[in-house]
């Protein structure tokens, strides 16, 4: 008995051991930055982005660095011939051998250009892993965004969805007592399985915004997502100017940053190349040794000849292309930079007139319509329609209200992009 009694009592706290050896669920979300600073330590893809430009840097010394020295050894006489003796590997034991110490010399500057292709190569790699993060971090704010929309949409469907059925017991209510059509009451079951679809659809979404969310964080185990809160807030209008943005677009945009530095590489490819018409060099020292001792000293110099002239015209006409094509694809990447820095501004200036008009127009007239409207179908003194007509149009103020707070998130985030920083 006693036995089974601690075998029991070691299960237990092994279980217990093994409950508390799991990891706590960490808990994020409910502000897009607490996601933004998540994903930029955990996310796969932009780590593996920052490791690529830590190796292209990485190839920045050794592109100008000499290349290894040689080493070559020639054994002379190694059968002795002439000697009575028999064949053998050993200096000493043969007719002699000859030790070569050689070291090519780029000719000069190339050593440097070298260095600046590569260094141009490793500042298109940061650019590119900016360029990468910024691109996350905007999929982020949208995917925010829309997530904090359908929440906010499903709260609103909730109370339509309860006003509705207030409605729809004053038009049974009515009918029982006579003073209504059980039309009224059929048109009030109908609107309510409507909008007990739209709430079932809008739930659905919401759950793939939160899926979409949890797959832009790498798909973190033991980390559980908090619905969004609140949304960001806007810049003033005075830091909305178009001048002043397109300044900061031209600086901070890290595809226009990757293209200078591809400007730069094929400006310092190009120098290269042209440096290919004269020779490098090649500098030896031969030490002779017969028996057990040096016998004689050589020094070598060694150019090679550049005469494949069509060659090298080819490759300076390969690289001097590809230096116009990179300033090409610059200037085309700045004016699609610019055409959407110019519609996403727009697109947020009409989002944020909408959201002012609804708030403080469309919407209060609507809940007075709508209250009105009810308080006259109780009376008798209006008919349903009036009544439907008038909860419709809250439905459609609201459902404009909550479109245009996304709209202006969704212009925020792209002009962000567009920019290269937080605005």
């Amino acid at each position: 008995m006693a036995s089974r009694l601690l075998r029991l009592a070691a299960l237990v706290a092994l279980a217990s051991g093994s409950a508390w050896a799991q990891p706590a669920e960490q808990l994020i979300g409910g502000e897009v930055e607490s996601l933004l600073e998540f994903a930029r330590s955990r996310h796969p893809e932009f780590a593996a982005l920052r490791a690529e430009a830590e190796a292209a840097t990485a190839k920045i010394e050794p592109a100008g660095a000499l290349p290894d020295p040689m080493l070559r050894t020639e054994l002379r006489d190694v059968t002795n011939e002439g000697l009575d003796a028999s064949a053998n590997l050993l200096p000493p034991r043969i007719g002699g051998a000859r030790y070569t110490f050689s070291q090519s010399l780029p000719w000069f500057g190339k050593r440097d250009l070298r260095r600046g292709v590569a260094g141009a190569a490793a500042d298109e790699a940061q650019a590119r892993a900016r360029a990468g993060w910024l691109e996350l971090a905007t999929r982020i704010k949208l995917t925010y965004a829309q997530h904090h929309v359908h929440l906010t949409s499903i709260r609103y469907a909730q109370e339509n969805l309860d006003l509705m059925r207030r409605v729809a017991e004053i038009a049974r209510t009515r009918y029982a007592s006579g003073f209504g059509s059980q039309q009224d009451a059929l048109r009030a079951q109908s609107e309510i399985i409507a909008m007990e679809t739209d709430l079932v659809m809008l739930e659905g979404e919401s759950a793939q915004a939160s899926a979409r969310m949890r797959a832009l964080l790498g798909r973190p185990e033991n980390v559980k997502l908090r619905p969004p809160e609140k949304l960001r807030l806007l810049p003033p209008v005075a830091r909305l100017d178009m001048v002043a943005l397109e300044a900061r677009l031209r600086a901070n945009n890290p595809q226009l940053a990757a293209d200078d530095a591809r400007i730069n590489g094929a400006e310092q490819g190009r120098s290269l190349v042209e440096r290919n018409r004269y020779p490098d060099v090649t500098l030896g020292i031969s030490p002779t040794q017969t028996r057990n001792r040096v016998s004689e000293w050589e020094l070598m110099f060694e150019i090679n000849i550049p005469l494949q002239q069509g060659s090298r015209r080819a490759q300076e006409r390969e690289a001097e292309l590809n230096l116009e094509a990179a300033r090409l694809r610059r200037q085309g990447n700045l004016n699609q930079s610019l055409a959407e820095l110019s519609e996403s501004l727009a697109g947020l200036e009409v989002a944020r007139r909408l959201e002012s008009l609804v708030t403080g127009g469309l919407l209060p007239q609507a809940e007075l319509n709508l209250n009105a409207a009810l308080a006259a179908y109780e009376t008798g003194r209006a008919d349903f329609a009036a009544v439907l007509d008038a909860h419709r149009q809250l439905r459609r103020a609201r459902n404009e209200l909550v479109k245009a707070r996304g709209d202006q998130q969704i212009r925020l985030a792209e002009i962000e992009k567009m920019v290269g920083e937080d605005l």
